[in-house]
């Protein structure tokens, strides 16, 4: 049975330092429960406590489920592997020891953190890419975290293609794919995310079905996306300007996504993630538009 999470990033909980306040944990998870979601994922380093008894109070307390932490690490970069390695297990033996033996790591690159990247989110060249030599660093990077994570913990480790750092495009996550042991390492296929990559995320459900363990529901407004391209906005820009916006209101076919879904029977978590920053409206009021849509497509 499908069942249907939040993130804090939906609150304004993320891994980059803006500008603006977001709410704490306690209001982020009650206002989850109110708008009738089942599970949250960890947030930031931080954002929850990082004790696991007083972790599985809090998350219990609201009737949800821990399923999952995002782990930024900069896999491009080998001296970096041995930090994100530390990073992934503290965070694995965090949900693991907090009796959530079935949350997922959700590895990234740490997007946000090359220029290049940051600046051109939406409108990625070929020459911007990784080189053949940096993708085997990637690649192997992504299974090293993922391997130690299930030696050491026994938790999986999924990849989170995102706007804004090295896997972007279909290409690039078709690249990722190629390089990866899909035993080790599956994908968290984000549906905003590939759409403003350049994808269409309904395709890419059916490519890579069989390597997707883990699903965030975003959607994507093109009419902002194009404006993202004609302006030149960077990642941050676009995303404050409203790219992700309420499910439904962009250009995601959810009811393709849903109907693909169900023909194959999945029974994993569906993690709605729409970016509201302070001052960009009502987290709470988001959340229950983008659980009603979701209620509508019959989950």
């Amino acid at each position: 049975m499908i069942k249907i999470a939040n993130a804090p990033c939906s609150w304004g909980a993320l891994e980059f330092d803006l500008d603006g306040e977001s709410p704490g944990y306690i209001q982020v998870l009650s206002e989850m429960r109110e708008t009738g979601y089942e599970g949250t994922e960890l947030g930031d380093w931080g954002f929850m406590p990082s004790e696991p008894e007083e972790l599985r109070r809090v998350v219990q307390e609201y009737g949800l489920k821990l399923l999952g932490a995002f782990v930024p690490v900069a896999l491009s970069q080998e001296e970096a592997h041995g930090k994100g390695i530390e990073l992934a297990l503290k965070t694995a033996q965090l949900m693991y020891d907090a009796g959530f033996e079935d949350a997922f790591i959700v590895l990234a690159d740490n997007n946000g953190s090359v220029d290049e990247r940051t600046w051109n989110a939406g409108r990625i060249l070929p020459e911007m890419g990784l080189t053949e030599a940096d993708w085997n660093t990637f690649a192997k990077g992504a299974e090293k975290v993922a391997g130690a994570v299930k030696k050491e913990i026994g938790l999986r480790t999924v990849f989170h293609h995102h706007c804004g750092g090295y896997v972007e495009t279909p290409r690039e996550v078709a690249t990722l794919m190629e390089l990866t042991d899909p035993s080790l390492l599956g994908l968290c296929l984000d549906m905003g995310h590939f759409a403003f990559g350049g994808g269409d995320p309904v395709e890419a459900l059916e490519s890579y079905y069989n390597r997707i363990w883990h699903l965030h529901f975003k959607d994507f407004d093109p009419v902002i996306g194009e404006r993202a391209s004609r302006e030149e906005y960077d990642y941050f820009k676009a995303v404050q300007e409203g790219v992700f916006c309420e499910l439904g209101k962009g250009n995601v076919d959810f009811n393709s996504i849903v109907r693909i879904l169900n023909e194959k029977r999945y029974d994993g978590w569906i993690v709605v993630e729409q970016d509201v920053l302070p001052g960009m409206g009502s987290p709470k009021s988001c959340a229950y538009n983008n659980r009603e849509f979701i209620r509508k497509l019959g989950l």
